[in-house]
């Protein structure tokens, strides 16, 4: 099975998670891309829809769905998104496509966390995935000398603006052994918006399609 036909599977399985009148928070990326098209196909709406990206908004809208501001829905029943890498503690790295800081936002007001990936992205140590690091542009400079005390390799994603209007170091070469620390003390940086790791808010299940199907892991 190619990895295409993996991340239809997974975001099948997604979308037959979704019920009538939960209120859903959708994150981005090409696989929940799919987990769109398919939950448009069954025809099942939420009572409330919320956009971790205005491509999501977009796409959402595009395939026939109304779509709601955080503020006017308040906490949500389940959040559905899918991750760069992801480890046996539900912790992932995100921020591939440069919308981590919404996504972490709208992960937190969830009650539940979907996180849907195929087995290419399960690893053992994070970090092979550049680490995204969303950052007000005049702290880009000294964000990055921070990155390289770090021992990280920062490089700024050129041509790239967040919705947020910031810009993203993606830190290359680090070995993430203990990813709460980490996103802790990344997050505390002046000029730091957000860090693609989540792992202080981790996934509550992850859904990963690999060869003989999907495997459905839950975090106890």
């Amino acid at each position: 099975m190619d990895q295409a036909e993996k991340k239809q599977q997974v975001a099948n399985a997604a979308a037959e998670m979704v019920e009538s009148g939960i209120k859903l928070g959708v994150g981005s990326g090409s696989t929940v891309n799919l987990f769109i098209d398919a939950m448009a196909r069954r025809g099942r709406a939420p009572a409330a829809l919320v956009a971790s990206s205005r491509e999501t908004e977009r796409r959402l809208r595009v395939a026939g769905f109304q779509v709601s501001e955080l503020g006017d829905v308040g906490d949500l029943d389940l959040y559905v998104d899918g991750a760069d890498e992801a480890n046996k503690n539900f912790q992932l790295v995100k921020g591939g496509g440069g919308a981590l800081t919404r996504e972490k936002i709208v992960a937190a007001a969830s009650r539940r966390f979907v996180c849907i990936i195929d087995d290419s992205k399960w690893v053992a140590v994070l970090g092979q995935f550049p680490l995204p690091v969303e950052v007000i542009p005049m702290a880009q400079s000294y964000v990055a000398r921070q990155m390289v005390r770090q021992r990280g390799q920062p490089i700024l994603r050129k041509g790239f603006v967040t919705d947020n209007g910031n810009v993203i170091l993606d830190v290359h070469s680090l070995a993430i052994e203990n990813p709460v620390e980490l996103e802790t003390r990344i997050n505390q940086i002046a000029g730091v918006v957000t860090v693609g790791l989540f792992a202080q808010r981790p996934a509550d299940v992850i859904l990963m399609a690999g060869d003989s199907g999907i495997k459905r892991l839950e975090r106890r």
